[in-house]
């Protein structure tokens, strides 16, 4: 039996487009391949929603809401210019919504030079199966309140696996490599 998705409290965000043109960014590239290599494993589905971030100079590629993980589109793509933290307003270019997940990525990749990739599964099922092997964030903060990312941050300093709440699993990596090296040894 199913249990029921518990509501994650968010606080609203302001968004201002800077560009509302599909993104060119080099690395969107390797956030199709990656998405697609998950998606084979069986770690993506489409029931599942997953955030995959990607640094490059003082931006990030990031996703929204996706249909499929093996056919993601550039239209389904953001560019995150910049995000104040404690205004909670971002500023991108594309043409999606971001997600709520958007403000801690962008938080991770500019506290963190060393981190150029982040994924956060959003999957109970994964969680269950990691919570006794990794560090689980359990606060009541909103997931994009600023108390919440600098817990993140806290957290971060020591792993690079992190549980969210109840049914969301962080991964951060200086590549797609490391990522996959991490998914590889939670899977064993």
């Amino acid at each position: 039996m199913k249990s029921k998705k518990k509501k994650i409290k968010s606080l609203p965000m302001q968004v201002f487009y800077t560009s509302k043109e599909e993104t060119n960014c080099p690395l969107m590239i390797d956030l199709v391949r990656i998405s697609k290599k998950l998606k084979e494993r069986g770690i993506l589905k489409e029931e599942k929603q997953a955030t995959i971030s990607f640094s490059y100079g003082k931006r990030v590629l990031i996703n929204s809401l996706v249909q499929d993980y093996s056919q993601i589109k550039r239209s389904e793509l953001l560019e995150i210019v910049d995000y104040d933290p404690i205004k909670n307003n971002l500023l991108v270019m594309g043409l999606a919504e971001p997600l709520i997940e958007t403000s801690i990525h962008y938080m991770i990749h500019h506290a963190r030079k060393e981190v150029k990739v982040v994924l956060q599964i959003n999957e109970e099922e994964m969680f269950e199966k990691m919570k006794n092997n990794i560090s689980i964030l359990k606060n009541d903060y909103p997931i994009n309140s600023i108390e919440f990312i600098k817990d993140v941050l806290k957290y971060l300093k020591d792993t690079k696996i992190i549980g969210l709440k109840e049914d969301r699993v962080l991964f951060v990596g200086k590549d797609i490599k490391e990522i996959e090296k991490l998914i590889k040894e939670i899977q064993k």
